[in-house]
């Protein structure tokens, strides 16, 4: 490990030829490993971590392409359970709870489905169960951004709209620029391997398990997530005011909710 800071410590792993980044946030607590989606990276759960403090140790990755973590030759859902068991196994960490947003939710109930002496419990915030893969990538307009650019001013005005959501995530280069936090294409690639019927995957375990579902959502109707948590044994459903990132816009909320939750594990 390298690296501390009050938002844990940083230490990475090297898998096939590259690192993966992750975050440590330590303490006496049991292990939760916490997935980020697309966009983010393992920093965004420094405030459910503070909230999960000391009962839970939460341990969160900058997944393949994101963040810190190096770019990846592919991105499909085995691959990201892959990393994620290399991940614990890496730790000692035999079982955990996995907690996930969206893609990382789904990667989070794939993880107890290939391997569910893994894994205790299950909490999938707003990761899609059914196939929503209809028409382009819902991240397409990634692909209108530079990856980077010469100074960080210059690619926060190439980002628009989106500087305050990821103004914070930019890296720099060696060479003296400035890049984002995940490659464009990669981003699309990864998202279009979370397309697909997980029925399966998610069905196949009785773990406890929460799915959070936000009001507004731009991607889980209301229907489809009482019927994902209808038709899974052992699952409740929380629902929160926000849109699909309910761990951002709502932050406090999710926090109490995932504590509630967690709360009632043996």
């Amino acid at each position: 490990m390298n690296s501390t800071s009050v938002t844990g410590i940083r230490g990475e792993l090297h898998i096939d030829g590259r690192s993966l980044s992750y975050l440590d946030f330590g303490g006496p607590g049991r292990p939760l490993l916490a997935l980020h989606g697309h966009l983010y990276e393992g920093r965004t759960w420094a405030q459910l971590t503070e909230a999960l403090a000391p009962q839970w140790r939460v341990i969160a990755p900058d997944q393949r392409g994101h963040g810190d973590s190096e770019r990846a030759a592919s991105y499909t859902r085995d691959d990201y359970v892959n990393d994620a068991i290399a991940l614990l196994d890496h730790l000692g960490i035999g079982q955990a709870v996995t907690l996930g947003h969206s893609g990382g939710g789904i990667t989070a109930f794939q993880i107890a489905a290939r391997r569910p002496e893994r894994v205790s419990a299950i909490v999938n915030a707003e990761g899609p169960v059914c196939d929503l893969a209809d028409g382009p990538s819902a991240l397409s307009f990634v692909l209108s951004m530079p990856y980077t650019a010469p100074d960080r001013q210059a690619l926060l005005d190439a980002i628009g709209p989106l500087a305050p959501m990821l103004g914070d995530k930019l890296r720099p280069t060696p060479g003296g620029g400035w890049r984002l936090p995940f490659h464009p294409q990669d981003t699309i690639t990864s998202e279009q391997g979370t397309h697909g019927d997980h029925w399966a995957d998610w069905t196949s375990t009785t773990c406890p398990a929460l799915f959070v579902l936000a009001r507004d959502s731009q991607v889980i109707t209301p229907e489809d997530g009482k019927e994902i948590v209808a038709r899974r044994a052992n699952t409740q459903l929380v629902e929160l005011d926000g849109d699909h990132f309910v761990h951002t816009t709502d932050p406090d909320g999710f926090a109490a909710a995932v504590k509630t939750f967690l709360d009632t594990l043996d």
